[in-house]
């Protein structure tokens, strides 16, 4: 069992240009958009958190349920539910504006234990930036690491949401010595200010960063770098590519027994370059469609 925690929302994607265009509203959530693309990879997949009982909510479950997650970690709440405004340019890249006071995923607690047979859970993106829960998935994320199960972090960096920059940057490195595999995009490297090679001496045993269609780049604690370049399609939009690469990594690593930091350790250049094109294979089909849309297994063949 793979398990994913952190927000599920609802994304308000313009259907058109200007301020007043008509909003399409999409099931999303960097966590919610990579549990359901583990779910129709095939991994056994739970998703922990915290929905609202109003009908996004309702809605955001029944995506979860028809990619085959397992919800019965999921906490519910009579507050609404967050909502995402994106703003699209004209590469399809997506920008976000937020309305996340008193919503539901923001009251998440940490539950007792991890679902049984949990292998690796996934954090990342808005709900560890804002509190209470924060400090919540923060402690789940502590705790799991603490067990010995496999950590992966995607900071996802939403600069609107975070008050105080600086703050965010000394807790982000906080996490590290609990993360297994951190990912990133290179912008969010570029705002973080740091380096692959600086955040693996802090414990993650491999540094995965995204270059949009440039392709990925990992780096691991022993010195060595690959890369893939990225696969060509026309892009409707990238709204949940990076959420694919997650997945992707996860049930890659999953499919080979890697998902432990020894094992990830010991994958070499043909087996990370086969998980990376993997990666880069998942998150352009996601790109050839509109919003968070991740491929089921058979559009894919896994190396």
């Amino acid at each position: 069992m793979i398990v994913v925690a952190g927000e599920a929302l609802i994304d308000l994607v313009p259907q058109g240009a200007g301020a007043l265009a008509p909003l399409k509203p999409a099931l999303g959530g960097g966590p919610y958009n990579t549990a359901v693309a583990l779910g129709r990879l095939g991994s056994p997949t739970a998703f922990c958190s915290r929905t609202s009982y109003d009908a996004f909510g309702e809605a955001l479950l029944n995506g979860l349920r028809e990619a085959g997650v397992d919800v019965s970690a999921v906490q519910r709440g009579t507050e609404p539910t967050t909502l995402a405004l994106a703003t699209l340019d004209q590469n399809g890249s997506a920008a976000y504006s937020f309305y996340v006071d008193g919503t539901a995923d923001r009251l998440f607690t940490a539950p007792a234990r991890l679902p049984d047979r949990t292998r690796a859970v996934s954090f990342g993106t808005c709900s560890l930036v804002l509190e209470p829960g924060a400090s919540a998935y923060e402690e789940l994320m502590r705790g799991a690491a603490e067990q010995g199960v496999f950590t992966a972090l995607d900071p996802n960096i939403r600069a609107r949401l975070i008050a105080d920059p600086d703050a965010y940057r000394a807790r982000f490195k906080s996490w590290l010595p609990s993360v297994s595999l951190l990912k990133l995009s290179a912008e969010d490297a570029e705002w973080l200010g740091g380096t692959p090679r600086a955040w693996l001496e802090y414990g993650p045993a491999a540094v995965v960063v995204t270059h949009g269609g440039d392709g990925l780049t990992v780096f691991t604690r022993d010195g060595a770098e690959h890369s893939v370049p990225g696969v060509r399609v026309d892009v409707v939009d990238t709204i949940g590519a990076g959420d694919t690469v997650n997945a992707a990594l996860l049930h890659g690593l999953d499919a080979r027994g890697a998902l432990s930091p020894a094992a990830l350790a010991g994958l070499d250049t043909a087996g990370w370059t086969d998980l990376l094109r993997f990666a880069a294979h998942a998150a352009a089909i996601t790109c050839s469609r509109a919003g968070a849309e991740p491929p089921y297994a058979a559009e894919l063949t896994f190396p």
